[in-house]
């Protein structure tokens, strides 16, 4: 019986026939425990011909320092766990889609008055000096931290906080009018 660090070397060295035969012997039954976690057939039997597929490919940089059969079944497992995770995030987003499409169905009327926001907050902006303009564009646009803007413009905090002020006393007065 070869020994796992005979077969890792020849698989290495592009031994076709040392990988087949690790394939044909390990394949059924990491089939079976990618299935015992996944629950679908067809995706376990994906796992485990994409794990041999990345093996093979990537099998000069393999390192393998445990038993080979060890390190195949933990590969698997890892790979159902990401999947099993990758699956929850799509759901997880589909299920948010769906809730923003069914909550956000708007009238004419609201997108009507949100496009005239929009302008006069784009008239109040371009009112202001270009540099109280752009901090508070920073700041409410981007979500940046006032010492955030003040190293992006080498200004400081102090002149920040004073430009947001003036922007701020401008917005009000011209959106409660």
């Amino acid at each position: 019986m070869i020994r796992d660090t005979e077969i890792i070397w020849r698989i290495r060295q592009g031994d076709v026939g040392q990988f087949e035969s690790l394939f044909r012997s390990s394949y059924v039954s990491l089939v079976r425990y990618a299935k015992t976690l996944i629950k679908d057939h067809d995706t376990a039997e994906e796992i485990v011909q994409d794990l041999f597929f990345r093996l093979w490919n990537d099998r000069e940089k393999m390192k393998i320092e445990s038993s080979l059969n060890g390190y195949l079944f933990r590969s698997v497992h890892n790979r159902c766990l990401h999947y099993i995770e990758h699956n929850r995030v799509v759901a997880r987003h589909a299920e948010e889609m769906s809730y923003r499409q069914t909550d956000t169905q708007e009238n004419p009327s609201d997108i009507l008055h949100y496009k005239e926001l929009q302008a006069r907050i784009v008239r109040i902006l371009e009112r202001l000096p270009e540099r109280c303009g752009k901090i508070f564009y920073m700041s409410r646009f981007e979500g940046l931290k006032y010492s955030e803007i003040a190293e992006k413009l080498s200004v400081s905090v102090k002149t920040v906080e004073s430009n947001m002020g003036r922007a701020l006393k401008e917005f009000r007065k011209e959106l409660t009018e």
